[in-house]
């Protein structure tokens, strides 16, 4: 196997992000940081590829399946015949690799514990199987997934922010490097390339910790923060925004599955020139499981789904459900801090009710009021 990287130089990468590429070595573990719209998702796929051209099995993992969704559509762009990557969460990832009967905790989630013990005295019995793992959105993992993943793969290589840690089970950047091992490396990329400038600093406002990433070039209109008198008066405007950019893909975020449901209802009496789609984590299969997340069009998700997409319009639709919260929380923080910056160009953070939410307050020169 190939131990010196072996540069693959692709069109759709900065020369910033093309360095951090490759300088990543081809063995040992691996941690690269970065705000969102730094192009982490795009990183990884490619980190994928390159570790697919040593010869050895290589898998692209997420704990989001919407994720996975957008990281196999990416794979498909990069294909290099002869060397195939999977894009799998890590849920089914473990099922393949220690079975169905996979020990778990009470909470129904993996027991990393005991798969340690597992991938430990497995060690070594069949090297030429053992994968490469990527790991996209990687602080969404606990450190015992690292403890884990150190044992059953060749290396490993995670694509992490920690300011976006919205699972139970999460971890730092020090908590995943610390699990890998002491030799594992570090890496940084810095530019946002997502966002606009008022986007991003909109979203300044409710990061937690770390330094401040730099601030994108690009400008536009400052993001809305619109009233909406009930659910008719939210589609309605989702509607028209959808018509006036028919080419646009539009992300609704919503904290309800009521609200995506009642939401999906009325966009599908709207007439809309693309069909909406609504992603449910409970469905198994089909619509409402298979999304086409390159095509215009709305797109409804739940608050949990939306790390790692992107839209040219994010709606945040129903900020009101949060107006009993502390809105110094962190959690609360890096919810919209996760959400705003899934906006590439326009930005709405919507609420019902008498009351602006107290989060939404003192926003200055952040925002319209409407």
């Amino acid at each position: 196997m190939a131990t010196a990287n072996t540069p693959v130089l692709h069109p759709d990468l900065t020369p910033t992000q093309r360095d951090c590429l490759d300088a990543l070595p081809l063995i040992g573990n691996h941690v690269v940081s970065g705000p969102p719209g730094s192009g982490k998702s795009l990183l990884a796929a490619h980190r994928a590829v390159h570790l697919a051209l040593t010869g050895r099995p290589t898998v692209l993992l997420s704990r989001s399946n919407l994720l996975r969704q957008l990281l196999r559509d990416t794979l498909q762009g990069l294909a290099v015949p002869g060397a195939p990557v999977e894009a799998a969460t890590v849920h089914t990832w473990v099922l393949r690799r220690f079975g169905h009967g996979a020990p778990r905790t009470q909470d129904g989630w993996f027991d990393w514990t005991a798969l340690t013990h597992q991938a430990a005295a497995s060690l070594g019995e069949d090297e030429a199987a053992t994968p490469h793992l990527v790991v996209d959105e990687g602080q969404d993992l606990s450190p015992g997934f690292y403890r884990t993943a150190r044992l059953a793969a060749t290396s490993v290589t995670v694509f992490a922010d920690e300011c976006q840690r919205l699972t139970e089970t999460n971890s730092t950047l020090t908590e995943i490097t610390d699990a890998l091992g002491r030799a594992t490396g570090r890496a940084e990329i810095s530019s946002n390339h997502r966002n606009t400038r008022e986007i991003a600093s909109l979203a300044e406002h409710f990061r937690t910790g770390g330094p401040g990433p730099e601030m994108p070039f690009r400008s536009a209109s400052l993001p809305v923060v619109r009233h909406y008198s009930g659910a008719k008066s939210l589609a309605d405007d989702i509607a028209t925004m959808a018509a006036r950019h028919p080419g646009d893909r539009v992300g609704v975020i919503v904290n309800s599955p009521r609200t995506a449901a009642d939401l999906m209802r009325r966009l599908e009496r709207a007439g809309l020139a693309q069909e909406p789609q609504l992603y449910s984590s409970a469905a198994s299969a089909g619509r409402y499981r298979d999304l086409d997340l390159a095509r215009p069009g709305v797109v409804v998700v739940h608050r949990a789904s939306a790390k790692g997409l992107d839209f040219d319009t994010v709606v945040i639709a129903d900020a009101e459900s949060d107006s009993a919260a502390d809105p110094t929380a962190a959690t609360l923080r890096m919810a919209y801090y996760v959400m705003i910056t899934r906006a590439r160009q326009r930005l709405v953070l919507g609420w019902q009710g008498t009351r602006l939410p107290r989060h939404l307050e003192g926003l200055g020169g952040w925002v319209q009021m409407r």
